[in-house]
Formats: C-alpha cells, structure tokens, sequence
C-alpha cells in the first residue's frame, strides 16, 4: 500500500516553501522603522507612534480604523491575459481608499490569497502588485496568509482578500455629521471601471459582444483585456494633503468611496438626518469605458449609475467657501475633479438635478 503524502493531495511543501521564499523581498520595501522586526514570529508588529521626526504623530486620543475587502471577479480578467502584479493594487485600493474615507492614515496591510495549487511565480506577482499598493498608499505589508486548497478552486481560479488598519486623532474623524445645506459635492476622477461590477462587465463583454481580452477596441486606446485591468485609483496621499492643509477648519464635512452602488449608494452612507445631496449629471467627464459597456449591452442609464463608479472614484463634501480652493489643490497633485452637487435641507437621500 503506497504511503500518502501531502504532495499526492494536492499542496507541495517545496513549491510553497520557494513560495514563501520570494515575498520578503518585496514585503520589505514597504516597511518603515514603524514596522518593528520579528524574525520567525506568528504575527507582525507596528508601532503606532515613533520618536523620530519624519515618523512622529503624536496622538493624544488616536481611533484605530480597519477595513477589509477583496478584487472580485476582475481576477478572472486577469488570469484570461496571464497578467497578475496589477490586481494587488486593487486590492489594496479597494481597503485603503475606505480607511481614508473617516480621515485616517492607513498604517499596514495584511493579504490572503487562497489558490488551488503552489505556485511560487503568480504569488510572486501578485505581492508585487500588493506591495505597490502599500507604497501609493504609504502603509506596510506587514503580514499575510497563502492558503492552498486543490478542492475548493479550478486549476485557473485564485482569490485575494485584503485587510487594512489606519490611525486617526478622535478630533480628527471625518464620519458626515458636519454635512450641511450649502456644501458641496467634489468628484474626483477614477481610472476607469476600477475593481467594481465585474460581473456585469464580463456578461456584456465576453457572453454579448464575444469578445477576448487580446481585441483592440480603437476608442478604448487599448486592448479589451488592457483597459480593464486598469488598477484602481488610491487616493490616499491627495486626500490626507488636503486634510493636512486644512486641518485647523472645518472644511472636508464627509467623504465617500465610490465602489459599487454608484454615487447614490455611496454618498448616501455619510448623510446625516435632514439633508439631501443633488447631483448634477452631466458635470463631469465619463471615460469610454463606461459609454462603450453600456452600448455593448443596451444596459439602461440608471443601472450603469448603479453599478459603476461612472468616472467618479471619491467624493468629497465640503463647505462651498473652500471648494475652488480645494480643486486647486487637487489639480496641482494631478487629479481632476468637478464640483458635481450640492447639499440642501430636506429628507436624507441622493437624488438628480431636474
């Protein structure tokens, strides 16, 4: 009777031991002295504060924030091109661009990635893109977990999850309490479908229009396959300096990620009782991405708005006084934005301008 192995089941020790072996390369370059070494511990470690000059916070009552998501079905998109060390940006995106969102500076990242057998070069390339993420959004990659499961995907199937904690004073918390009638809406600009509504967008483009991801489409730019793996934007640096710069006013009243849901969804979450945002539809640039899905799948406007992000990735709620002031600053950290609404009294919601 032959002996059972580990390997016969389904999961190399070796494969996942060269595995292993790849990512401390690229971990590290993430880590600042916050980030306190712990050679062959169970967890990582990180110190909220620190007494150098360039690291120090000096908080007086912080709040911890987290926040966890994952990519979705984008990474079918990805394995059908055989590229993998962009979608760890979205992963990271889709966890920090939250974090942001309450006034917080993301501190560190931890990943899962759950794959159906060892493979040390698609795990390699997906912390590269993780790592990358961690550095646009100036947090540590300070741990993670690979999990090999042969039963549970297909051959070509992986799947990641993200998890992130920040740090914000408790002064400091932007929730949308503040929002009121007479602010207003800036939209700032996404890279295109980012990490939300992939689903719909394989339907349409691959089962309706039967395309691959290798076709050019000429009012794309690009390959179909190029232009959807487009990482999400992380807004992380451009919102905290314009928190930074206004951090003695009340000015920034609320913030929201726009993920799937739309704007409706999204900036309804931050609305406190007694106000209602009304949104000025054509007031910002769309990119063909959303004009060229919804015409390959006769998908209705109000559906696409419900779904897609529709050019917008982040919303901002501030006092009108400060808005042109704001979209200076935006536009000199090279982000376009358009004021896209505004804040009246009345029942809580979000609705389009007549």
């Amino acid at each position: 009777m032959a002996k059972a192995t580990y390997k016969d089941a389904g999961v190399d020790l070796d494969k996942y031991a060269d595995a292993m072996a790849r990512r401390p390369r690229l971990i590290s370059r993430t880590h600042t002295p916050r980030v306190m070494k712990l050679d062959g511990g169970f967890a990582g470690l990180f110190q909220l504060d620190f007494p150098g000059a360039l690291f120090a916070r000096r908080y007086k009552s912080p709040v911890l924030i987290a926040c966890t998501d994952g990519v979705g079905t984008k990474l079918k998109i990805a394995s059908a091109m055989g590229v993998h060390n962009t979608v760890g940006i979205d992963l990271v995106a889709m966890c920090v661009n939250d974090a942001i969102c309450c006034g917080a500076e993301p501190l560190f990242f931890l990943d899962y990635v759950a794959m159906p057998k060892d493979d040390p070069p698609l795990l390699e390339q997906l912390v590269e893109g993780i790592t990358e993420g961690c550095l646009q959004s100036d947090s540590a990659l300070i741990g993670g977990e690979t999990a090999i499961l042969p039963d549970v995907y297909g051959d070509d199937d992986y799947d990641m999850a993200g998890f992130c904690v920040g740090a914000v004073e408790k002064s400091g918390v932007i929730d949308g309490s503040a929002i009121m009638p007479g602010d207003v809406v800036i939209g700032i600009a996404s890279t295109g479908v980012h990490s939300n509504g992939f689903s719909l967008v394989r339907k349409v483009v691959f089962e309706i229009a039967g395309l691959t991801v290798h076709d050019h489409v000429e009012e794309l730019g690009g390959t179909v396959g190029e232009t959807l793996l487009t990482p999400t934007r992380i807004y992380v640096r451009q919102v905290r300096a314009v928190l930074t710069h206004y951090r003695v006013k009340s000015v920034v009243h609320g913030i929201a990620h726009i993920t799937g849901g739309g704007l409706h969804e999204n900036i309804e979450r931050i609305l406190p009782r007694g106000v209602r945002v009304i949104i000025e539809r054509d007031s910002w640039t769309v990119p063909p991405v959303f004009s060229w899905l919804q015409r390959l799948g006769e998908i209705e406007p109000d559906e696409m708005s419900r779904v897609f992000n529709m050019g917008v990735g982040m919303a901002l709620i501030v006092s009108g006084y400060y808005a042109d002031s704001i979209r200076h600053q935006l536009a000199d950290l090279r982000l376009d934005s358009w004021v896209i609404g505004k804040v009246e009294a009345g029942e809580r919601g979000v609705a389009w301008a007549q």
